[in-house]
């Protein structure tokens, strides 16, 4: 879900070096085992370690669905809510609490049947009536949700929600207990898709309106359920005896939250997954190594850039944001820091996108002596005259090696000084928009699989996720066009004029395309190595030994 993480600093902090969904399992001669510390904790929760995975992580920042910003935490609220509609491990859209559902000849009017079976954990009905007030609590504006006008915001009467002028949203109507109708303001062909992110997810009303940290103690409707949870200690999932669909394959998932270094852990047989970091992929990759068999790789829907404040100087102007695109050497940056783990680009939308072809598009390559002359070019004339320039990153103080490369690089062909500011990595993702410098980084991991969830989030004008503030009205015109247009070839082509858009304006510095690398033990079974988040701990499966 969803898909914010700081590029370099959390990339190697967190992603490459401990993995921001790793799972983990150990197993003996006597069949699966936990890691030292968790395994002291099991036997007083009652625990099998027979019927569990235990995972390393480093825990969620919020479980509240309407507020989730972070992939770590939307990786445990898909577990433990869900919605009308879920995405599969085949990427497609499939139906979830709704069973199935009608869309008006015009595209303008969604009708779901609910199914009757779908249960709460503490195993109350949910109804359209749960629906209606999940919907309008993540439109409330004391609910602060940032992503309610991103995705339910096609809904007629969102946007009077959100702006305190209306009491509910008037689009969406309850037609019996087991039928909700949600009527759009116009046609959207990724409506759908849109609904499977978290904040479409179903609450429970009592206990979402029983404190401000109710979420600490969710009831949601997922394959899983929040049995315990010891902050930076561990957390614990169980099945949920009320789910719907089929029963999970693993009863518990507990995870060792900042446990110690995965890849330690892995090595010593105390996790069954995790990922690898830049500095064991060459390693792991070698046939001579006996992890090489357990290596698993998958071209991550995700891209890394380098973001410009273009509302304010010096990156309201074209040519600088430009000229500073020319000037990093991404080859350099990938192949001595990133050890060509990910893939550099000069575009936004990963190639592996389905039916998606962005072959032929034209991105700023490195050219320093271009990058000099669009300073000149520009209305400031010369570097010297560019105002201070502030670099905002996640971390603790320590600049992370791309973050030194890129400001070498800047300085070396650009002769331009800039200065590096820290958030704390765990609120990064959600208060970079209001608190960033001139330049910011950024990772975006697809929430579903479409151009229109880079392009159209990122990049128009209105949009929450626009950090950069970067606003074209022509740009805004085509994603407007495209949403509406039912023809898949016709769509993807407006999509793909619109990218060279904003790449030929620099709304911002891509740098690459995610890959990722984990190492999973034989004996884990049914492991979905996907692309992109999505729900899946309810496939894997234990193998005893």
């Amino acid at each position: 879900m969803r898909k914010w993480l700081s590029t370099p600093i959390i990339v190697l902090l967190v992603v490459i070096m401990f993995g921001t969904s790793s799972c983990a399992f150990n197993q003996s001669s006597e069949g699966t085992m936990a890691s030292t510390a968790v395994a002291e904790e099991l036997p007083s929760l009652e625990i099998s370690r027979q019927n569990s995975l235990i995972l390393f992580d480093v825990g969620p920042t919020t479980l509240d669905p309407a507020l989730v910003r972070d992939t770590t935490s939307a990786s445990y609220v898909q577990e433990i809510f869900s919605g009308l509609v879920t995405i599969n491990k085949n990427l497609e859209i499939v139906p979830d609490i709704a069973r199935e559902w009608d869309i008006s000849q015009d595209g303008e009017t969604y009708t779901f049947y609910l199914r009757r079976d779908a249960k709460f954990h503490n195993g109350e009905p949910v109804t359209a009536h749960d629906f209606k007030y999940s919907f309008e609590r993540a439109c409330d504006p004391e609910t602060g949700s940032t992503s309610a006008a991103n995705y339910l915001g096609d809904i007629v009467g969102v946007k009077e929600k959100l702006s305190g002028e209306a009491d509910v949203v008037k689009g969406v109507k309850v037609k019996d207990d087991y039928t909700l109708q949600l009527s759009l303001k116009e046609r959207n062909a990724v409506f759908l898709a849109k609904l499977t992110y978290p904040v479409a997810c179903v609450v429970n009303q009592e206990n979402a309106s029983s404190g401000e940290d109710w979420w600490r103690d969710p009831v949601g409707t997922g394959p899983f359920k929040l049995e315990r949870w010891q902050q930076d200690k561990l957390l614990v999932l169980e099945w949920n005896d009320h789910y719907y669909g089929e029963m999970p394959q693993i009863k518990h998932a507990v995870f060792s939250l900042w446990g110690g270094n995965p890849m330690t852990m892995y090595e010593n047989g105390e996790i069954d997954i995790t990922s690898v970091s830049t500095a064991n992929v060459e390693r792991t990759r070698d046939p001579t190594n006996p992890l090489h068999d357990e290596l698993v790789e998958v071209p991550e829907f995700s891209l890394w850039y380098v973001g410009f404040d273009t509302s304010k100087p010096p990156f309201d102007s074209v040519r600088v944001r430009q000229a500073f695109c020319h000037a990093i050497d991404k080859e350099k940056i990938i192949g001595l820091i990133l050890k060509d783990t990910v893939r550099g680009t000069d575009i936004i939308v990963p190639p592996e996108i389905p039916n998606y072809d962005n072959q032929g598009l034209n991105g700023l390559e490195f050219n320093p002596e271009k990058a000099k002359e669009l300073i000149q070019e520009s209305k400031y004339g010369s570097v010297s005259n560019l105002p201070s320039i502030t670099f905002t990153t996640s971390g603790r103080g320590t600049v992370s090696s791309i973050n030194e490369a890129l400001i070498y690089m800047w300085e070396k062909n650009l002769g331009v000084e800039v200065e590096m500011w820290h958030l704390q990595p765990e609120e990064y993702a959600y208060v970079v928009k209001e608190e960033k410098g001139e330049i910011f980084d950024l990772g975006w991991v697809a929430d579903y699989p479409s151009p229109q969830n880079f392009l159209e989030m990122l990049f128009r004008s209105d949009s929450e996720d626009n950090v950069g503030e970067y606003s074209n009205p022509e740009v805004d015109a085509i994603l407007k066009e495209a949403k509406k247009e039912s023809d898949r070839s016709a769509r993807m082509g407006m999509y793909k004029e619109a990218e060279q858009m904003i790449v030929e304006e620099a709304a911002c510095l891509p740098l690459f395309f995610d890959r990722e690398y984990m190492l999973v033990k034989p004996y884990v079974k049914n492991f979905v190595a996907a692309p992109m988040r999505l729900p899946w701990l309810k496939y894997v499966s234990i193998e005893s030994g």
